[in-house]
């Protein structure tokens, strides 16, 4: 007679990889919130431009400024989080949501900094 085992529960450190609602929340602010911030700029550079006003040139230099930081920010989040999941020997799908929280969470963060920073300046 065979005795049947039951399937064992899923490591607990895959939950702790995975993380919590941070990656749907930059995701969706990633989605919603980028064009809020490119259309305010646009009308910030329009404005300027029908106006013959000198326009904003330490919004411009930010504006560079903060993708370059986000980019190397994003790399070194994601090479730490494979780190981890090597470390943690994490399952591949805990893995792959690791590194990609670690690497949209940069972006996600200026995004939502953003919106706020544009709309108190114009209110």
């Amino acid at each position: 007679m065979a005795v049947v085992l039951p399937a064992p529960a899923p490591a607990r450190h895959e939950n702790n990889m995975a993380g919590g609602r941070q990656f749907p929340r930059d995701a969706f602010s990633l989605w919603l919130q980028a064009p809020l911030v490119i259309a305010m700029r646009c009308h910030e550079i329009q404005m300027a431009a029908l106006t013959g006003t000198k326009q904003d040139t330490a919004e411009m230099s930010r504006m560079m400024s903060e993708k370059m930081a986000a980019a190397t920010e994003s790399v070194v989040a994601a090479n730490f989080a494979v780190a981890k999941a090597m470390m943690t020997a994490a399952s591949p799908s805990a893995t792959a949501r690791a590194v990609s929280e670690a690497a949209i969470k940069p972006y996600g963060k200026r995004v939502r900094r953003n919106v706020r920073r544009l709309a108190a300046k114009k209110g």
